[in-house]
């Protein structure tokens, strides 16, 4: 009896778990409206503003989301949209038009894709248009309603806003900041970018047509901020269907938090990038660890997630190399230190590995040439080499000059934990000249 009641408790603590996964992964690989945000609430109330005149009152606008890589402006937008469409009159009336630099490449794959979005395909129909702006501003038209004065607001949200303006002419971004600068269609574009110098990039007749508004994601919180955001993160929503397991979840993640090793983890983490999508995949990496023998998260966890995080992928292909490859990087390391980081060749490489060869002949063997050859070329595959030229068809493949894109720390690492790595290798490693 014992037994199956101990049964049905684990098949109860594995489905809670499983919940627990699916929420805390969802938290870290979607930027989801639901969550809160960060350092951001001054910007976030300028957005929601200048949305709301725009859904509201028809009032166009313009405007720059400007900050690094991972700083949330997708998450800053999606919760004013969110927050918009809750509004009643809003929600029926306002239309969106979401485009990327990296998917719309050129104006006309835009056009084609913002009349998809706005459900106008059967509008547009085979009709020729004369120009790129007649085309935008007959799909505007065609959203009027029924009295003239008053049309349904579009919302332009451009991702990789930089990536528009390597676009022919900028005829998009043109025609959009004109139609926001005119009294046609109420639209506010908003462009997302990473660009400090975009405005550089504008044309000048786009320039002067657009707001000249910027909104700045700099992610400007402290440590303090960072570890409350590590306890939100990973914390469990009061709804959660089991609350004392929720409870003792919470618990457990207020205690990490406490936990000196783990503020080193964060502190070292934070010392390195502050943004939140790092802090995600090395809580994602520690959620991994979650089973139902293992049901809560420790700091031996994060520790080793953050050991993977910052783990160096070219000395990992190194761990992989046969040894004799193993003996050319270390050649090429010899000739760098003798020539002060002089593009070398393989025939120098060669001559290199002969003379530590000839003297440790009881330990490597000596292989011949051609094979050597294609362990160097191997080395090049690898990326762990590269040419310091494009390859003619001409040039001997022996004289070409290279250059080895590993450092000495990285070598000497790789090589502390390079399984069987016979004796005599490691101490030519580091011996500090080749010839010793």
């Amino acid at each position: 009896m014992n037994s199956r009641k101990s049964k049905s408790n684990n098949l109860i603590h594995a489905e809670y778990l499983s919940q627990v996964q699916r929420i805390l992964r969802e938290r870290f690989c979607h930027q989801s409206p639901h969550s809160n945000l960060f350092g951001v609430q001054v910007q976030y109330k300028h957005l929601i503003e200048l949305l709301k005149r725009t859904a509201i009152y028809g009032e166009s606008n313009s405007v720059l989301i400007v900050g690094p890589r991972g700083s949330g402006k997708t998450m800053l937008i999606n919760h004013a949209l969110k927050e918009l469409m809750e509004i009643e009159e809003v929600s029926e009336n306002v239309l969106q038009v979401h485009l990327n630099g990296l998917l719309q490449i050129n104006d006309k794959i835009a056009l084609k894709e913002i009349t998809r979005q706005l459900n106008l395909e059967n509008v547009v129909g085979d009709k020729v248009f004369g120009s790129f702006a007649e085309n935008l501003s007959f799909i505007l038209e065609a959203l009027k309603k029924g009295d003239r004065t008053s049309s349904c607001p579009v919302i332009f949200i451009l991702d990789e806003f930089d990536l528009f303006a390597h676009h022919k002419n900028q005829t998009l971004l043109y025609n959009l900041f004109d139609i926001s600068q005119s009294a046609q269609t109420p639209i506010a574009v908003i462009g997302l970018t990473c660009r400090l110098d975009i405005l550089e990039l504008l044309e000048k007749r786009v320039k002067s047509r657009f707001s000249h508004r910027q909104i700045h994601l700099m992610n400007s919180f402290g440590f303090p901020q960072y570890l409350k955001i590590f306890k939100e993160q990973l914390s469990l929503p009061a709804e959660f269907p089991d609350k004392l397991f929720a409870e003792k979840w919470n618990e457990n993640v207020q205690c990490l938090s406490e936990d000196i090793s783990v503020r080193e983890v964060l502190q070292k983490h934070f010392n390195i990038n502050k943004n939140l999508r790092s802090l995600h995949m090395l809580l994602m990496l520690a959620l991994n660890r979650i089973t139902t023998s293992h049901p809560f998260m420790t700091a031996a966890d994060l520790m080793e997630a953050n050991q993977l995080c910052s783990m160096d992928s070219k000395a990992n292909i190194v761990h992989g190399l046969s040894v004799l490859e193993i003996c050319l990087i270390i050649a090429m390391k010899h000739l760098n230190d003798i020539y002060e980081e002089e593009p070398f060749n393989f025939q120098m490489v060669y001559n290199e590995f002969q003379k530590f060869v000839q003297r440790k002949a009881h330990s490597v063997y000596n292989f011949e040439k051609p094979v050597v050859m294609k362990a160097f070329e191997h080395l090049q595959q690898l990326e762990l080499i590269r040419p310091m030229e494009r390859t003619s068809v001409n040039a001997q493949r022996e004289y070409q000059l290279m250059k080895l894109l590993l450092d000495n720390t990285q070598i000497m690492n790789a090589l502390q934990k390079y399984p069987n790595c016979p004796t005599d290798v490691r101490q030519w490693a580091t011996s500090s000249l080749s010839w010793l």
